[in-house]
Order: structure tokens, then sequence, then C-alpha cells
């Protein structure tokens, strides 16, 4: 009975050194700097998109900053005054992180925009509208500072969003454009007859 539990285990050690060994392992601490990187890109919703604390963009994002866009980058003085003209045209405005995965040092973060329009900025008009749209953000963040950014949303869908709404108020000042067009041209064509002289026709000379 000795020997059959002694077999038994080695074998099973022996099996649990090959389960161990496919295993993939980890370098030391990346698990809680992935860890340091997500509460870092947390910082940029909580703190500067939905409390506007637009100071603590020092302290979360490196002087070198680059933010990759489609056809153009933005280093980081244009990347805080963009985000600044959105708060401003979306006073409350408020970003909800849908999703966020850490691998090394690459953060991405899938989140939703919710605001409303109610102050001009960021090339808008104040329209009044409720903009609800989804995007996704990856970072590299080298030291506990975002060194780089690359975003997409989809603008048409913010842009739809806006004219679905804005649809009956902008069909009701066209139909009050026509019709003061159309007085005015009548006052216009009043005016004009009063004016043509009477015409004088010759006496019958018989």
């Amino acid at each position: 009975m000795g020997k059959t539990s002694l077999l038994l285990y080695v074998t099973l050690a022996a099996a649990g050194t090959l389960f161990a060994a496919d295993k993939p392992t980890l370098p030391p601490g990346a698990t809680s700097q992935e860890a340091r990187n997500k509460a870092v890109a947390a910082r940029v919703f909580d703190e500067i998109f939905n409390q506007g604390k637009f100071q603590v963009a020092d302290e979360i994002y490196a002087s070198d900053f680059v933010n990759h866009g489609l056809h153009r980058n933005f280093d980081l003085q244009a990347d805080q005054a963009a985000v600044h003209a959105e708060k401003k045209a979306f006073p409350d405005l408020k970003i909800a992180v849908d999703l966020m995965v850490a691998e090394g040092d690459l953060v991405t973060v899938v989140w939703t925009f919710r605001g409303t329009n109610t102050a001009a900025g960021y090339g808008l008009p104040p329209t009044g509208a409720r903009i609800e749209l989804r995007g996704i953000t990856v970072w590299r963040i080298v030291d506990g500072k975002i060194r780089e950014e690359w975003t997409s949303f989809d603008e048409l869908q913010a842009a739809r969003q806006i004219v679905t709404q804005l649809k009956w108020p902008l069909l009701g000042l066209l139909a009050a454009a026509v019709i003061l067009v159309w007085i005015v041209c009548r006052v216009i064509l009043r005016l004009r007859l009063t004016r043509v002289p009477k015409a004088v026709f010759p006496k019958n000379k018989f």
C-alpha cells in the first residue's frame, strides 16, 4: 500500500510540473505595472472629461505627448485645446468606460460619450442636441505618463444625431422663411401697383 501511494504521489507531481510548464510566465511586476497604467488611463475620463480638472493634464501626459490622428498628429497643447472645446460645447459631458484592457505599455479603452450641446464650441452652435456615441482609444503609457494616443470614433454618427434632432425645428424655420418672403413679395408688388400712373386716353373728337 505504501509503494502504491508513493507511485501515485510521484505521478501527480510530474503531471503538475508539466501543467506548470505550459503556463506562460510573466515578468516580475508586469501585472502591477499594467494596473498602474489602467489607473492613469481612468484619470483621463474621471478627472479631465467628467470633472473638468484640466490642470491634471500635466500630471497625466508626458511633455512630448503625440496624438496620432488619421491625417495629422497633434501635440499636447492642441489635444487639450480640443478637450476644452468639447467640454465647453457639452457642459454636462460624461464619458463612461465600457471596457479597459492593458498589455505591456499599451492600454485600450472602449468608451461611450454622452452630452448635450447647449453652448457654442468645438465648431458647433448651441443646438441643444443630445449626443451619444462610442469610440475606442489606445494609449502608450511609459513611466506613469501617456506618451502616445490613437483614437477612433464615428464623427458622421454624431452629425447624424444633431441633424435628426434639429429636423423639425429646421423645417419650421424654413416654412417661416418661405412665408416671410411671400409676404415681402406681396408688399413690394402692391407698392409698385400704387405708383403706376393711370393711363390717359385721348378725348373723342367726334
